[in-house]
Formats: structure tokens, C-alpha cells, sequence
């Protein structure tokens, strides 16, 4: 019962349990099982108990919920969870956590889940994350939930919520979800369910950029996370989560609305001065491919659909993956310079 003992806010052994799970979700009959998971929940004190935990370190509360039993999904239970875990590595004193565990490893098995289609279906899927939300409908996409984190000082858990990104941006219909404001309801196609845009361009962007000061003209282009940032602000250390974030970007050029809203908010001055600054060379040769897609003149494309007109719209011409495929798709002869791999 690993998922009940990651939900159970009192389990101490919870951190083990994220690594284990970690572990089994590199193997997809793992990640599939997750997806389709319910577990039993009661409502209590504000949250959910799962009444099937048999954390031999946690005893049942007292007195034992009253409230009706009821299943649920596991995984919106498991990001809400990554959630609360984020600041509880700031208290030390174990007794005074509300929950015991940090879950870190959680990113990991987000990002392993995200590999497929069906698990980048449930991070781009309006869902419900408390019990009265259920009720309101009140929905919000999982892959908002987690995109804060980019810049958290665990390497683990800013790794694996840049590879989920990372691997959600293979959807080109979720684009506009991916990058739209929170102020803006966007819906994934072909689904017709609405949730507040994801907003994930400024978590992308802050571990690439560092204390340099712009021009006026190149301030007013950047979002409000990006302007004025302090003079101690610092890069992402690691080169692979820097890596991954400009591979995001790549993927998010996918699409003409894609590569339009990144030339309007910034996205070329920021990677201008992250490309002076960064001496890893695959790095550089990915933020020069990602300039010339932002910089370059766009094709005349001429759409036999007028829907197709709108973000959706791909054309093959300008794809920097060579082909929306994973790896295992493309052809064996493809030069590997030009492939960008899921994580």
C-alpha cells in the first residue's frame, strides 16, 4: 500500500516509500497501474485519511473518522501530497511537521509518468484536488499543481518537475495551456473541460536567468517574475536541469502560437544572456537552435482547416524534434544532434 503511506500526512517512512515507487514507475506496467489506482479515503480534519495505510509507524487517528468511506484517485492525492511536502524540510523538529515526509522522489515518478501519452494526458487533464472541489468543480491542471518547484532547493525534486515539463511539451495541443496566465481558462484538445492556464514560461525561465540587468526596451518584454530580479540571483548549478528547461523551450516552438508567445514575452533576451554565461556546449548549441526558431522568419503556412489556423497548428518544416516522436519512434539513421529524448 505505498500510495496510502505517501497520502498519510503522519507516516515517517513516506520518503522511503516515494524512492521505492520512483523505482518501479521506470517500468511502464508500473506507471499504468498507478494511472488507473483508487484508494479508500475518509474525510478528516480538512483532508482525506486512507483507511487502508498500514504504516506501522502511524497509528489510526482518534477518535477514528466518522465520515462515509469513498474511492478515489491515488495520483491527484500524490501531487497534492509532493505539495505539502515541499516546505517541510524548513522545520526540523519532526514532531512539529504536519507532514513527516519531504517526498522529493515524488518529481521522479511524475517524471517517469509523464513519459507516456496517457500519463501526460492525466498532468494536462483538469482535475479535482480537494474534496470540495469535487463537488464545486472547481478543476485544475495536476502539471500546475508541480511547475512552481523549478527553482526548490532539492535537486531531485527540481529535476523531475523539469523532466515532467519537459515531456507534458511533447503535447503540441497543450501549448497554449502550458504557457497561458492563470487569468485565461484554456481548454486541451479535444477536450472541452476548462481550467486556469498552467503559467509555466517564468518557472522556466528563472533557472536560466541570473543578477544581469537589461535595457529598458528588453525590461518592459519580460514577465513580471523576470523583471528586477535581486543581484545574488543565480542559475540552475546543474547543467542537465538547464539542459532539459531549453529543450522545454524547443518543444514549446513546436507550434506557431508557441514560438509567438515566447518572442512577446522575453524569451530571447533571456536566453541571450544565459547563452554568454553558460560554458557547457551542448547547452550553448541547443539555445542557438532555440534563437534561430524564435528569431528566424516565419513561413507562409496555409492551413486547410480554419481550426488548424489556431495554436494547434504544426508545422513540420520548422519542428525542432525532427518529428513529434519519443526516441524509440524515430528512425535509427536520424543524426542524434537533433533529437530531444523524454526523460
Amino acid at each position: 500500500m505505498l500510495t496510502d503511506s505517501l497520502k498519510n500526512p503522519k507516516a515517517i517512512c513516506a520518503d522511503l516509500a516515494a524512492m521505492m515507487l520512483s523505482n518501479l514507475t521506470a517500468s511502464s506496467p508500473a506507471c499504468s497501474a498507478l494511472l488507473t489506482m483508487k484508494i479508500s479515503v475518509i474525510p478528516h480534519e480538512g483532508s482525506l485519511y486512507p483507511v487502508n495505510s498500514r504504516c506501522g509507524s502511524c497509528a489510526a487517528p482518534v477518535p477514528y473518522p466518522a465520515g462515509e468511506e469513498k474511492e478515489v484517485p491515488a495520483l491527484p492525492l500524490l501531487v497534492e501530497a509532493f505539495v505539502q511536502g515541499a516546505t517541510m524540510g524548513e522545520i526540523t523538529d519532526l514532531s512539529k511537521r504536519q507532514r513527516k515526509a519531504e517526498l522529493h522522489f515524488l518529481a521522479s515518478v511524475f517524471a517517469n509518468m509523464s513519459v507516456s501519452p496517457t500519463g501526460r494526458n492525466f498532468f494536462l487533464s483538469p482535475q479535482p484536488f480537494q474534496l470540495a472541489q469535487q463537488e464545486s468543480g472547481d478543476f485544475r491542471y495536476p502539471l500546475s499543481k508541480i511547475v512552481a518547484f523549478t527553482e526548490h532547493k532539492d535537486t531531485i525534486r527540481r529535476k523531475g518537475v523539469a523532466s515532467t515539463l519537459k515531456n507534458c511539451a511533447f503535447n503540441s495541443k497543450a501549448h497554449k495551456a502550458i504557457l497561458s496566465p492563470e487569468s485565461e481558462q484554456i481548454a486541451v484538445r479535444p477536450s472541452k473541460i476548462t481550467a486556469p492556464g498552467i503559467d509555466a514560461l517564468p518557472y522556466i525561465l528563472l533557472p536560466l536567468t541570473g543578477p544581469e540587468e537589461f535595457e529598458l526596451d528588453d525590461q518592459e518584454k519580460l514577465l513580471p517574475e523576470l523583471q528586477f530580479l535581486p543581484p545574488d540571483k543565480k542559475r540552475e548549478p546543474d547543467t542537465s536541469i538547464r539542459l532539459t528547461h531549453v529543450e522545454t523551450l524547443l518543444l514549446l516552438c513546436h507550434t506557431r502560437w508557441g514560438r509567438d508567445y515566447q518572442r512577446e514575452h522575453g524569451v530571447y533576451e533571456i536566453v541571450r544572456e544565459a547563452h554568454m554565461q553558460d560554458k557547457n556546449e551542448k547547452v550553448q548549441e541547443h539555445m542557438e537552435r532555440l534563437v534561430q526558431l524564435i528569431k528566424g522568419e516565419e513561413p507562409k503556412v496555409v492551413s486547410l482547416d480554419e481550426e488548424d489556423d489556431d495554436d494547434e497548428n504544426v508545422e513540420a518544416d520548422l519542428n525542432p524534434l525532427q518529428g513529434d516522436k519519443p526516441k524509440q519512434e524515430e528512425d535509427e539513421d536520424e543524426d542524434e544532434d537533433f533529437r530531444i529524448e523524454e526523460i
